[in-house]
């Protein structure tokens, strides 16, 4: 079976990439690993595919979207990683049987063959955030009205059969997450994750992934209880940890895992081990680099003037490029909204 296996992320996020994928390798060689990168080199760096776990690397450039860099503009750095992971399933469902999503802060414990298997049978599969109700207050504050607000699944994962519903949920994630892939939770969005709440109602063969092994993270800690066994191996709930979401590496991640781990050295030992694989992988990224968050002079561009641009068509009929700095930023910086407006 030919399974593309692929992780959306910018330069910035490399190290923790790094780390997914060398997981992946050990676990899955056979698999075909993909690097799905939105963002350009910084100057000086030079990625050898040769040299890293993955197979290749695609970037937003290589996808069919059209007026590319009018649509990069109008999305930040999570929403456009997030955006991107439509038109790119898509894609590969043309040469693969199977497509598997991760997030570059994920990591592989244990093989992901089963899913392959329930892949026989369901064509969409999809790991919720919350698998059993929580009951202590500042958990369901926490976790279940986050879910509420950002969406049942948690889009850190997806896996489908590039056929049937499978497909057809391929066409209809890219459609989507072409158009409306923002963080505007009052609009009811939140990139792509919020979709997928409608997917089980769209869809036949969709499959939730109940097992606890999979997509632990700090949101479900509430309700996992996680073991290291004498012989190294990690269980949560009595089943294999299969993989788990480092969400949100630093003071926030750290902050949630001491609320929620329960006390379980286990739980600190996983999180020792994987900052070190993050250091360890670090590469010479100058910190906050992304290309597309700067306009052509260095300027960082302010979320304003993103949603500026998104939300007017005469802006972006009248300039070609919004990133050149003697073109859109010009004209915002001369408060020439009135001309604009009459236009």
């Amino acid at each position: 079976m030919k399974v593309t296996c692929f992780s959306s992320f910018t330069f910035g996020y490399l190290d923790r990439a790094r780390v997914l994928f060398a997981s992946l390798r050990r676990f899955h060689p056979d698999w075909d690993l993909v690097a799905l990168i939105t963002d350009e080199p910084p100057p000086g760096f030079t990625l050898r595919v040769e040299d890293e776990a993955f197979d290749r690397v695609v970037y937003a450039t290589d996808l069919d979207i059209p007026d590319l860099r009018g649509w990069l503009f109008k999305h930040d750095v999570v929403e456009v990683c997030t955006a991107v992971k439509g038109p790119f399933i898509r894609q590969a469902c043309e040469t693969a049987e199977v497509v598997i999503y991760l997030d570059p802060d994920t990591a592989l414990f244990e093989s992901l063959s089963p899913l392959l298997e329930r892949l026989e049978r369901d064509n969409i599969l999809l790991t919720p955030h919350l698998l059993d109700p929580n009951t202590e207050r500042q958990a369901i504050l926490d976790n279940d009205l986050s879910a509420s607000r950002t969406g049942i699944f948690n889009l850190g994962f997806v896996a489908i059969r590039a056929a049937g519903e499978g497909l057809r949920f391929a066409d209809w994630w890219r459609s989507r997450l072409l158009e409306f892939c923002y963080d505007d939770i009052p609009a009811g969005l939140f990139v792509d994750q919020k979709w997928c709440d409608h997917v089980p109602a769209l869809f036949d063969k969709v499959g939730v992934v109940r097992d606890p092994g999979y997509n632990v993270a700090s949101w479900n800690l509430s309700q996992r209880r996680v073991e290291i066994g004498r012989d190294g191996a990690i269980g949560v709930n009595g089943f294999p940890l299969r993989f788990w979401h480092f969400t949100k590496l630093g003071p926030t991640g750290d902050a949630m895992t001491r609320r929620y781990a329960q006390g379980s050295s286990a739980v600190y030992e996983i999180w020792r081990w994987y900052k070190e694989q993050v250091a360890a992988a670090a590469a010479p990224i100058p910190a906050g680099y992304w290309a597309y968050g700067v306009y052509s002079d260095g300027t960082p561009i302010a979320r304003a003037h993103r949603l500026a641009w998104r939300e007017r068509p005469d802006l972006q009929a009248r300039f070609a490029d919004p990133f050149a700095a003697d073109g859109f930023k010009a004209w915002l910086e001369a408060g020439q909204d009135e001309d604009a407006g009459a236009a």
